[in-house]
C-alpha cells in the first residue's frame, strides 16, 4: 500500500478497508497512535481498539510496545478483574462481535463475571464498594493483606442483577448459561432472569402483583437500557428458565403468558410456557388463570388455553404415578393433595367464567370433565358453577341441563347442596328427583350409624373416658343425631299438612258440587212454567183448603214450631198440585 502511493503522487490515492471493526473513530484513534499522540484506553473503547488493533495487525513485529500488544495487556489486567469494567466491556462487544469472537474477548468477559458471582465477595480483594454499601468498624475484609476495618452490612444475594440486565439478549443467554455450568444456585438464576424479563417487558408488572423495590446495582456508573425486540426477548428468556416450583415463580409464569399471548409469539414458546404452568398447576391463582381472549373469539376469557394447562397437569400427575380410577386413594396417594387443589380451582373457575353469555354447554362440560371424578371429595363446588351458569342462560333447554348435570355426582354432595338443589327452581326435575333419593340416601346412613353407635355404647353404667380424638368425633354423631330427629319431625309435619289439604281440597270439591246444584235448581225454578203453575196454584185454591190453616193457628198454643209449620207448607204445596 506504501509503494503504491509513491506511484501515484500526482493522484489521489484511496483504501477501502472492509469490515473495518470500530468505525471512522476507532481508526482514527489508531492513527493518532501511530503518530505518537496519546491514546487513552477505558473499559469502554479497549475492546473496539483491541479488535481494531488485530485487524490493521499492528504487532510488536512492526514495532516494540504495539497497538496490540498495549491493549491485549490492558484488558487482562485492567478490564477482567474489575466488575464495573468487565461489564462495560462485554456491553460495548455488540458493535464488533464477530472480531470480539475470534479473540475471545466475549468468553474471557462471561467466564471472568461468573466467577465473580460464584465467589464469596469477601474473599476477594477487590474495593468491596462494589458489594454493597460498607459499615466501620469492626470488619475483618482485607485489602492487601490489611485489615480495612470495614464490613459488608448484608450479605444480598441479588447485587448483580441490574447490573447484567443491561446486556443485550444473546449476551444475557449466554452469561446466564456460563453461571448454570459454575453452579450458581438455581434461585439466584432465576431472580436474575425475572429481573431482566420486567425490565424488558414492562407489561408483566401489572400481573405481578406486589411492589418491587428500587433496582439494586453495585456499580457507580450509569448505563443506558438497549432497544429489545419484545417477542425476542420473551422466546429467549423462555428457554432459559428452569423447570423451578413455587408460587411466586407460578404467579411469573402466568404473567408472561398473558403477554406471550398479546404479542403473538410462536406456539413452540406458548406451548412450553403452559407446560411449565401445568407442572405447577397446584400452586396458581385464579386471578392468574383468568386470562382474557386476544384474539377474534366472542368468549371473554380464553378457557382453551386452560384446559390445555390442566391436560398438561395431569399428563404430569401421572408420570409421578399412574391413575387408575378404580384403585385411586385420595388419602393415601402422594399426588391427591395436589390433585384436590386444582379439581377446587377449576370449579372456581368455571364459576367465574360461567357468567360469560357467549359460553357454551360444550366447553363448561369438557373443564369440569378434564379431572377425574376421584379428584373431588366433594361435588359442592361443581354444582355452584353449574347453578350459576344456569343462571346466566335461562334460554337452556331441560335436556341440555340435565345433560351438564351429568357430571356431578349427587351422592358426593353436601346436606346443605342437597337441600339448596331440592328447591331449586332451576334445575330440571329429573334432577330434582335424583337429589331427593340421594339426600334420602344420606338420612339413612346417617340414623342407622348413630343408631349402631347407641346400640354398641349402650351397657352397664360406669364411669367412661373417652379419648381427646374421639370427642370430636362424638360431637359430631351428636349432631347427626339432632339432625335426623329435626328432618322426621319436619318430615311428620309435611305429612300432616299434606293429608289436611288433601281434605280441604275433597271439601271444597264437594262444595263445588253443591254449589252447581243449587244453581240448577234455582235456574229450574225460575222458569216461566213453574211461575204459571204458582200463579195457578194460588187462584184456584178452594176455600175449604184454607180452613186447616186457619183452625191450626187458632189452636190453643201460641207459639208454633218450626216443625209444625213445615209440614202445613207442604200440605198447602200438595194441595195446590192436586189441581193439575
Amino acid at each position: 500500500m506504501y509503494e503504491e502511493s509513491k506511484s501515484t503522487r500526482d493522484k489521489i490515492f484511496t483504501a477501502l478497508l472492509e469490515e473495518f471493526p470500530g468505525g471512522p473513530d476507532t481508526f482514527l484513534i489508531a492513527a493518532k497512535f501511530c503518530y505518537g499522540m496519546r491514546v487513552e484506553l477505558t473499559p469502554r473503547n479497549i475492546v473496539m481498539i483491541y479488535c481494531t488493533a488485530d485487524y490493521l495487525e499492528m504487532t510488536d513485529e512492526y514495532g516494540e510496545g504495539n497497538l496490540l500488544s498495549k491493549s491485549e495487556s490492558f484488558f487482562h489486567k485492567n478490564v477482567l478483574h474489575n466488575w464495573k469494567d468487565c461489564i462495560l466491556a462485554l456491553q460495548s462487544c455488540e458493535t464488533v462481535i464477530q472480531r470480539a469472537e475470534k479473540l475471545h474477548v466475549v468468553n474471557k468477559c462471561v467466564n471472568a463475571l461468573s466467577v465473580m458471582v460464584c465467589t464469596d465477595p469477601s474473599l476477594f480483594g477487590w474495593p468491596m464498594m462494589m458489594y454493597g454499601s460498607l459499615q466501620s468498624p469492626g470488619g475483618s475484609i482485607l485489602w492487601n493483606g490489611i485489615n480495612t476495618g470495614a464490613r459488608i452490612r448484608s450479605s444480598e444475594s441479588d447485587w448483580w442483577f441490574e447490573d447484567i440486565s443491561y446486556l443485550s439478549v444473546s449476551l444475557f443467554e449466554r452469561l446466564i448459561k456460563t453461571m448454570e455450568t459454575r453452579g450458581i444456585r438455581p434461585e439466584n438464576l432465576v431472580g436474575a432472569v425475572m429481573h431482566y424479563t420486567r425490565k424488558y417487558l414492562p407489561g408483566l408488572g401489572r400481573w405481578q402483583g406486589g411492589q418491587h423495590g428500587i433496582p439494586r446495582t453495585v456499580t457507580s456508573f450509569s448505563l443506558t437500557p438497549i432497544a429489545l425486540d419484545q417477542r425476542v426477548v420473551l422466546e429467549s428468556i423462555e428457554k432459559l428458565l428452569p423447570r423451578k416450583k413455587g408460587k411466586s415463580f407460578c404467579r411469573f409464569l402466568l404473567g408472561l403468558l398473558r403477554v406471550a399471548l398479546i404479542l403473538g409469539v410462536s406456539e413452540t414458546c406458548k406451548d412450553a410456557l403452559e407446560r411449565r404452568i401445568g407442572r405447577q398447576l397446584e400452586l396458581a391463582t385464579l386471578d392468574g388463570l383468568l386470562i382474557p381472549t386476544y384474539s377474534d373469539a366472542d368468549a371473554l376469557y380464553d378457557t382453551d388455553c386452560f384446559e390445555r394447562i390442566i391436560h398438561h397437569f395431569m399428563s404430569s400427575e401421572s408420570k409421578v404415578t399412574p391413575f387408575s380410577p378404580s384403585s385411586f386413594d385420595l388419602e393415601t396417594s402422594p399426588s391427591s393433595r395436589p390433585l384436590q387443589k386444582v379439581a377446587k380451582l377449576v370449579d372456581n373457575y368455571i364459576a367465574e367464567v360461567a357468567s360469560d353469555v357467549t359460553l357454551k354447554p360444550v366447553k363448561i362440560r369438557s373443564l369440569a370433565e378434564a379431572l377425574p371424578e376421584s379428584s373431588r371429595t366433594l361435588f359442592d363446588g361443581l354444582y355452584r358453577s353449574l347453578d350459576i351458569y344456569f343462571k346466566a342462560h335461562p334460554w337452556l333447554s331441560d335436556k341440555e341441563k340435565e345433560e351438564l348435570c351429568s357430571i356431578i355426582d349427587f351422592s358426593k354432595l353436601s346436606i346443605d347442596a342437597c337441600a339448596h338443589a331440592s328447591q331449586n327452581e332451576r334445575l330440571p326435575l329429573r334432577v330434582v328427583l335424583q337429589v331427593l333419593f340421594f339426600e334420602q340416601m344420606h338420612l339413612r346412613t346417617a340414623l342407622a350409624g348413630c343408631l349402631h353407635g347407641l346400640e354398641t355404647e349402650s351397657g352397664p353404667a360406669g364411669p367412661v373416658t373417652v379419648p381427646g380424638d374421639m370427642a370430636g368425633q362424638i360431637i359430631q354423631r351428636d349432631g347427626w343425631v339432632t339432625m335426623v330427629r329435626e328432618n322426621r319431625v319436619l318430615k311428620v309435619d309435611m305429612e300432616k299438612m299434606r293429608s289436611r289439604v288433601g281434605e280441604l281440597e275433597e271439601e271444597f270439591s264437594k262444595i263445588k258440587q253443591e254449589m252447581k246444584k243449587v244453581n240448577k235448581s234455582h235456574s229450574s225454578l225460575s222458569s216461566p212454567r213453574v211461575v204459571a203453575r204458582r200463579i195457578g196454584c194460588s187462584l184456584l185454591s178452594r176455600p175449604s183448603d184454607a180452613k186447616p190453616d186457619t183452625i191450626e193457628s187458632t189452636g190453643p198454643s201460641p207459639r208454633v214450631s218450626v216443625e209444625q209449620a213445615r209440614p202445613s207448607l207442604h200440605s198447602r204445596h200438595k194441595k195446590s198440585f192436586s189441581l193439575f
